[in-house]
Parts: C-alpha cells; structure tokens; sequence
C-alpha cells in the first residue's frame, strides 16, 4: 500500500511516518521512523511541520480523524518541547561527527588495503626474476600487517570500497591472508604463528602465474583437460619456491595442501585430516571462503552470507570444524558487503564488524532524502534496531541497488583503536 498524507494532528504514537523535509532540516535520526510518544508528535509540531506521510502496512494504529478545528492545538508544553528539540539536535550533532570520524577510519583503512595490495603486486612482480628479494618484501609486508592486526584487541574488519571489479590472483591473495589471520588471531595463536599464516596465504596460489590466463579467467565451467591443468598450480607454486633460499617451510606446506579437504577428497595428495597441517588448514578455509564470493563464473558467486551458510551447511565434513566457526564467529551471522533488512523496515549495506561485538554490524542505511556520501551509518550495537534478514542484492530495486552498491567484488581488510 502506498504511504498517505495526513495532516499533524491526526498523529499517535504508532503510526510509521515519513517527514516531508530534508535529513538535516529536523532532530530525529532518520526521516521514516514509527512515533514513540506524544513528546514526538509535539516535536513534529514544533519544527512547523504541516504534514507527513504514513506507510498504514508498517503501523501498529490507524490516524486519528480529522480534526473540525481550523487551528492546530497549540502545544501544551513549549518549554519542555524546546528542550527536547535542543537535546535531540544535540545527539544528531553528535552522530553526525562520530560518523564523520568513523569515515576517516575506514579511509585510512582503504589507504592501508591500497599501499598492501600495490606492495603485494610488487612482491609477485620479483617473484621470477629476484625471488630473494621478493622474500624480503613479503615478510617486511606481513609483519606491518600483523603487528597493527596484534596492536589491540579492537579490531573492525571493513568491506573495503575497491577501486577496480577486476579480479586477480593479488586480490585473492590479499583478501585469504585477512580473512586467515583473523581466524589464527582467534584462536589465539601467537605472533610468530600469525606471521608464518599470513606469508603462506600470500603465496598459496603464487604458482598460478604459470597457469594460462585464459583457463584462470574463463567465466563457464573448465573442462577436464583444464581442470587439471589448473591442478597443477599446486606443483608449480612449490617449484617457484624452490628458487628461494629463505622461503619457509610451512608456507612450501600451505603451496602444496590447500586444496586437500578432511575427507580424502581434494588434491593433489588426497590427504585426510590431522595428515594435512594445522596452518593450512586454516588457509584452506579462508580460501574456501574467497572462491566462493568470487566464482569467475557469475552465475555461481555468493553474497557473504550465502558463502558463510553454504560452508556452514555443506562443507563442515571437508573443513577443520574450529577453523570454520571461528571464521562464522568473527565475521558475524551477516558478514561485511551483505544487504540486510532491518526491524523498522529500512535497508542497509554491512560495511564493518567489530571482533568484540560481532552481532552488531555498522550498516549504511537507504535513506533516499540524503545523499550517499552522507548516508546514516549506525552502528547497531547502540540502538534498538536489528537484523531481520539478507537481501539479494538482484532483488533489490535499481535506485536502492545503486545507492547501497553492493559489490561483485568483496574485500577486507582491518584497523584498531590503538
């Protein structure tokens, strides 16, 4: 049902309204919101609003009937009301900067993803040609990594807001070493440990530089032939790293295992179990993760939350089952760059997780009247609203789709409040 224009005096708490004046030009958090009270019908009366629209499918009581008064009843309270007014203004002032600082937080973060990523690419770039120094590079890289990862207990892992859609093995690399480090800082490994994981997962797929780029980006399934060809990046990896001196052993483990599942099944070994290396293991998962939010197959890539639901229903028999939840406990039931609903009907985006408070995501609101640059952004561990359910970003209508920009593309990475 479309919403109805009512006049203000026909308001109760209980109705689901619309305000018909911008973002910035009232107190209240948001322009659609159900009125709590009589305070906030006073309130609404107080800024001179006229107006608003109901949505009669989101409220719990029907407008009062119209008014035979010609005048407006003139608010009992007026000091009260401006006190109100001023202390409502005052919390939004104070969100608007708390929002403002945590944008400053998530574009250092996206600069810090950029600087890892083009270091990353250099290190791959010397792979062939000064292996030793690309060692160097890489360690160097991880240990800036995990240093600010260990800093403090704080950390927020952030959807980053990619600059390219393009896919690539530097990526992927990137995006497991996140994802594997964080399921080796939860169950509490220590930083050496957290180290050897990241260097591992920076170089697990190294050995498809010498697969055919046109098997690697193929959008339809591989053929046999292929299939097994792309099998072989597992032998070349190993064999790259067998140029480097330095090279460590459990990251030559990682190369050769992470493709081996619990039951027998994966390759090139078929190696069941405790036979494949607890480090691995934990990669295994985070690349599990990865290939599944980014298939090259379009029609086969899952939102964050289908790929977590997916691991968690089908695959426990095929994954280390601790590595598993951990990887569903710090990423939350809805994992940063999944659509929600939420309880007051609005729609958001999940741009971040914080590792102490995993329930209560930040989610950038649809809000239409304000622009995206500005859109709310809450944080749900501070208010009443929750998560009902994902959205599918293809069910989506065009401008929400637009507005929230869900990406083809999901990458993370990390900051803390040191």
């Amino acid at each position: 049902m479309a919403s109805i224009k009512i006049t203000v005096d026909r308001l109760q708490p209980g109705l689901h309204i619309r305000l018909p004046v911008k973002w910035n030009e009232h107190p209240f958090l948001f322009n659609s919101f159900k009125v709590k009270d009589e305070e906030t019908i006073r309130l609404i009366r107080h800024l001179g609003i006229k107006h608003v629209f109901i949505n009669p499918n989101q409220s719990d009581t029907e407008p009062l009937p119209p008014s035979s008064q010609s005048d407006e009843p003139v608010s009992e309270k007026p000091d009260a009301t401006e006190l109100e007014a001023k202390k409502l203004w005052k919390e939004k002032q104070d969100r608007i900067e708390k929002l403002s600082a945590y944008r400053r937080r998530v574009i250092n973060c996206e600069k810090e993803f950029e600087r890892s990523l083009s270091r990353m690419r250099a290190v791959m770039n010397k792979i062939r040609n000064r292996p030793e120094q690309a060692v160097d590079e890489a360690s160097q890289l991880v240990n800036d990594i995990v240093d600010k990862l260990l800093s403090d207990d704080n950390v927020t892992l952030h959807l980053m807001n990619g600059k390219s859609e393009f896919e690539d093995i530097y990526f992927h690399s990137l995006n497991v070493s996140v994802v594997a480090m964080m399921i080796a800082k939860a169950k509490k490994l220590n930083a050496q440990e957290i180290k050897e994981v990241a260097f591992a997962s920076l170089f697990h797929d190294m050995g498809k530089v010498k697969v055919p780029t046109a098997i690697l980006r193929k959008q339809t399934v591989l053929t046999e032939p292929e299939k097994n060809y792309l099998k072989l990046h597992t032998k070349y990896g190993l064999e790259i790293a067998a140029n480097m001196e330095s090279f460590p052993e459990s990251a030559r483990n990682v190369i050769a295992q992470h493709h081996e599942l619990n039951d027998g099944s994966g390759y090139p070994e078929g190696l069941k179990e405790d036979a494949i290396e607890p480090l691995t293991q934990i990669v295994a998962v985070a690349n599990a993760y990865d290939n599944l939010c980014h298939s090259n197959i379009p029609a086969e890539q899952k939102i964050p939350y289908v790929a977590l639901s997916h691991l968690y229903k089908n695959c426990k028999h095929l994954y280390n089952n601790e590595n598993l939840s951990l990887l569903i406990k710090f990423m939350g039931i809805y994992p940063p760059g999944t659509v929600v609903q939420l309880s007051n009907d609005m729609v958001g985006l999940v741009i971040s997780v914080n590792a102490k408070n995993i329930l209560f995501p930040n989610v950038l609101i649809y809000d239409p009247s304000v622009p995206r640059t500005q859109a709310p952004i809450i944080d749900l561990a501070e208010r009443e609203i929750k998560i009902v359910n994902a959205v599918l970003p293809n069910k989506l209508p065009d401008k929400v789709r637009e507005y929230l920009n869900p990406r083809s593309r999901i990458s993370y990475f990390f900051d803390s409040d040191d």
